[in-house]
């Protein structure tokens, strides 16, 4: 069977600093009809079960761990017996979140994953997060960015844990080197190509963020 990218997408709340906002989360199911990976398991543990359709859950992956994001992955873990997977310099926020619950497992730079044949390589690029990670699936052409690069430009860089300067060296050096046509499917919203976003770096440094 061949492998694919499905999408979900979830509503909740995002909370930092004091402030919460509505948000809808792209929840990236990669797999095929027999096991999938879940990447960042936000809002809805159910609905993301549904999704799974009694696929096996290989991982959930937390491309970051502001709570929108990771919000569902403890309930999703139990339901399903896979591990939830977070790089480590992120856990001061998701302890924030689930102070009880530590993550199965850490993501490393350069480490692989495995799922229905195809591999997805973990990057790290901090900046949104210090944690934060994408995933590079060479073989269905595409970079899973959670919100580190987004359709017409970076993650917020704002708020607590954020710094500008360093997501745009994430971007720069982890996420334009690849094909221009790799398919950039990020946290929340549309998608878009490497090859479309690459063009806009000089404008996103003279704007900030």
């Amino acid at each position: 069977m061949t492998a694919r990218v499905d999408l979900l997408v979830t509503s909740g709340t995002f909370s930092l600093d004091g402030g919460t906002w509505d948000v809808d989360n792209n929840v990236w199911i990669v797999g095929d009809d027999e096991e999938a990976i879940v990447v960042d398991a936000a809002h809805d543990a159910d609905a993301i079960i549904a999704a799974l359709g009694g696929r096996t859950l290989r991982a959930v992956v937390c491309t970051h761990a502001h709570n929108d994001h990771i919000d569902a992955a403890p309930a999703l873990a139990d339901a399903t017996g896979a591990p939830v997977l977070l790089h480590p310099d992120d856990l001061p926020l998701w302890k924030r979140t689930h102070p009880g619950r530590a993550p199965d497992g850490e993501l490393a730079d350069g480490q692989t994953l495995t799922v229905a044949g195809v591999t997805l390589t973990v990057l790290h690029t901090p900046g949104h997060a210090p944690g934060a990670v994408c995933l590079h699936v060479p073989e269905l052409v595409t970079v899973l960015t959670g919100d580190t690069l987004f359709r017409g430009g970076p993650g917020a860089t704002g708020r607590s844990f954020s710094d500008f300067p360093t997501i745009i060296d994430s971007i720069r050096g982890r996420l334009l080197t690849l094909p221009p046509r790799t398919l950039v499917r990020p946290g929340h919203g549309g998608t878009t190509t490497i090859g479309a976003e690459a063009p806009h770096l000089q404008e996103w440094i003279d704007r900030g963020h």
